[in-house]
């Protein structure tokens, strides 16, 4: 059985685990490697910036995309009641003038959002843009994993 498969774009032999599955390829397996489809998708995206923002944009508006979004929104809310509750605090806080937005404290970004470390402590955050939110996410899961 193979265990190891050579990347066609970048020709380094890595192995399995480090390819998508494709049940229509010979061994199950895509031919470029994980990291070289990501790069790919991600300068796709890059240089059909505006396009592919116009066809999100549109896919969202579908009712049973809708439908499911507002599903999902529902059930992140049921998941964890202090975590509405920091946001609504914020919010609030940031009306009255108590809290200001800050630039992201990661990139500098200007467009930033509050992000709470702990939802027990409501006005206690830190200011991250879309991006640098979503990978301070992705450390708290792989923090918990090794908890």
């Amino acid at each position: 059985m193979v265990r190891s498969k050579e990347c066609f774009k970048c020709k380094e032999t890595k192995p399995l685990n480090e390819f998508y599955k494709h049940s229509q390829m010979g061994d199950g397996h895509l031919n470029k490697c994980k990291e070289c489809t990501k790069s790919d998708a991600t300068n796709h995206r890059l240089a059909n910036l505006e396009k592919l923002r116009a066809y999100d944009k549109q896919r969202s508006s579908l009712p049973h995309r809708r439908d499911l979004a507002a599903k999902v929104n529902k059930l992140w809310h049921q998941e964890d009641r202090r975590r509405k509750a920091a946001h609504n605090a914020v919010t609030r806080a940031v009306k009255k003038g108590v809290l200001t937005p800050e630039p992201c404290v990661k990139c500098g970004n200007q467009k930033s959002l509050a992000h709470h470390e702990d939802y027990n402590k409501k006005l206690e955050v830190i200011w991250l843009c879309q991006p640098c939110h979503k990978i301070r996410h992705k450390e708290i899961l792989v923090e918990r994993s090794h908890k």
